[in-house]
């Protein structure tokens, strides 16, 4: 699959929650968490599943910065 994203992190699947129309995606991408919520429909399509290797594609125009000091 090829994509113009150029933030792509591979992660595993840690839970998926279905609801009525949307769908929680939670991924460990090294020793971070990230959540996604996306359609159950593409869930579904998807077949994800705990476990399963992803990358996580993120698409923004806005992207903080934070730095500890």
């Amino acid at each position: 699959m090829r994509t113009s994203a150029r933030n792509r992190l591979p992660g595993t699947v840690t839970e998926v929650k279905l609801g009525g129309v949307m769908a929680k995606i939670g991924i460990r991408v090294g020793d971070n968490q990230l959540e996604a919520v996306i359609t159950r429909d593409s869930a579904e399509e998807l077949e994800l599943k705990v476990g399963d290797r992803v990358f996580a594609v993120v698409k923004s125009t806005e992207v903080m910065v934070n730095k500890d000091e």
